[in-house]
């Protein structure tokens, strides 16, 4: 046997007995070559081996971690029915889902369902001790109306962190919001009217279908992967056979399957769309938070006419409360900013002065090294409990980046009713009914990879358990 197999089989028989869980990094190259008194060369070829075999996976800067068994949704499944052709429909979100949206951010429950980021994880005593010095620094303008564009400081600082996006933007391009929210909403309200259709990915997070209820939109679902994201070919179908006036699309680590849209797929997005001269509205949250060096760029990299509106915020990656958002509305730009005065005049002045602060100071892109270290961790070891603790049959995304994951259970386990069993146990897990219009993903959940103790093991086993007797016994 070759020596590097040797080596190979080694460290697969120690992952296989459980001494590395999935997760876990395994030495570094040099530091095993040291203590094994073998080249950097022979460890190599036994880690791409163990790369191969599936056991192992590269993540760049980082080192190798071993790799979850666990399944993903649309890999390797049976084949599924075809879903018939999609229609528009009118949102009604009632009274129930609004209570379950409700305890996803309840502090006293174990929080596996909401989308919020880990407080523990920000930098917050840094965060607030500029807030107080830019508000001494500029104290008229701090509690002065901004005018709807915002503070000069932060577009100007936007503009610069644009070129990570494939974008180039202009300060004079962007209008500061009260979240990424609010700059869905604006571009929502920018350019659609009472009556109109947009075609939005499936699942959905669950927010953007209440805006659209709240408009008097109709919502037009179009499946997704975690491989893909949107059909494109269902999209254009669509579109064929519909009256589509705007789409919307979170295109990197997707909330909540936590998918990347292939550059391909983006660029084929703004093609079709551009072709039927449809705006694309889309949302960039948590494009910040890839686990690899470098994060994916933008669908709005691909614009050539203006139409796509692009929204983002540093509510998952530096402090959810300041509620600094923008958005980017190409040929809309003046129908956003309309609308921007018309409705709250501008977005609050101190905290955009202090997130344009930490910006300039250089520590934006240290603080997000450590993060996206964190929660790539924390993601595989949620991958690894689910997979050893949920019934036999489920599958989980594998997301290159953010902090959300879509479980998907077998279909004799109802999601909602687990939810109502977890929360007697002081769990939030959030059902996957919450992401459609129509009682869709009955058998899966989201869960939130930016919390990891024992506690939060412990309730991931606690929920697996109750799945499992929901399908006749645990896995």
């Amino acid at each position: 046997m070759p020596l590097y197999e040797e080596i190979a089989t080694r460290i697969g028989g120690q992952i296989e007995q459980g001494a590395y869980r999935p997760g876990d990094r395994i030495p570094s190259i040099r530091e095993l070559s040291r203590k094994m008194h073998v080249s950097i060369n022979t460890i190599m070829g036994a880690y791409a081996q163990l790369e191969n075999m599936g056991m192992v996976e590269a993540r760049p800067q980082s080192g190798y971690y071993v790799r979850s068994r666990v399944l993903e949704p649309g890999t390797d499944a049976p084949e599924r029915k075809r879903e018939a052709d999609p229609v528009p429909c009118c949102v009604s979100v009632d009274d129930i889902p609004m209570r379950t949206i409700l305890t996803l951010t309840d502090p006293s429950l174990v929080p596996l369902g909401g989308g919020i980021p880990n407080i523990d994880l920000l930098p917050v005593d840094r965060l607030n001790r500029m807030l107080g010095t830019e508000s001494r620094r500029f104290p008229v303008q701090s509690v002065s109306y901004t005018g709807p564009r915002g503070t000069q400081r932060i577009r100007v600082q936007i503009a610069k962190r644009s070129l990570d996006y494939g974008c180039t933007m202009s300060p004079e391009d962007i209008v500061v919001t009260s979240g990424c929210v609010e700059a869905v909403t604006l571009a929502l309200q920018a350019t659609c009217r009472p009556g109109d259709t947009v075609a939005i990915a499936s699942p959905v997070y669950y927010t953007f279908l209440h805006s659209i209820q709240w408009m008097g939109l109709k919502v037009l679902e179009i499946p997704s992967t975690p491989q893909e994201g949107i059909s494109i070919d269902v999209l254009g179908y669509a579109i064929r056979h519909n009256p589509v006036h705007a789409c919307l699309v979170i295109s990197n680590f997707n909330n909540p399957l936590g998918s990347v849209m292939p550059d391909d797929r983006k660029r084929e997005l703004v093609a079709l769309l551009a072709r039927h001269d449809i705006p694309l509205i889309e949302d960039d949250v948590y494009g910040d938070l890839a686990f690899g060096p470098s994060r994916p760029i933008a669908a709005k990299a691909y614009d050539e006419k203006g139409l796509v509106l692009y929204c983002s915020s540093f509510s998952k990656t530096l402090a959810p409360g300041y509620r600094v958002g923008w958005v980017f509305p190409g040929r809309y730009q003046r129908k956003v900013q309309q609308l921007k005065a018309l409705f709250n005049i501008s977005t609050a002045t101190p905290t955009q002065l202090a997130i344009a602060e930490f910006l300039t100071s250089g520590g934006y892109d240290h603080h997000l090294r450590k993060i996206r270290r964190v929660y790539g961790r924390q993601a595989a070891k949620i991958r690894d409990v689910v997979g050893r603790h949920f019934p036999a049959g489920t599958r989980v995304t594998r997301p290159e980046g953010g902090f959300i994951l879509w479980v998907e259970m077998p279909e004799k386990v109802d999601a909602f009713r687990l939810y109502e069993e977890a929360l007697k146990k002081g769990i939030s897990i959030a059902p996957g009914t919450l992401f459609s219009t129509a009682g869709r993903y009955g058998n899966c959940i989201r869960l939130n990879a930016a919390f990891w103790s024992e506690r939060v093991e412990q309730a991931l086993e606690t929920v697996g358990g109750m799945a499992g007797r929901m399908v006749g016994g645990a896995a």
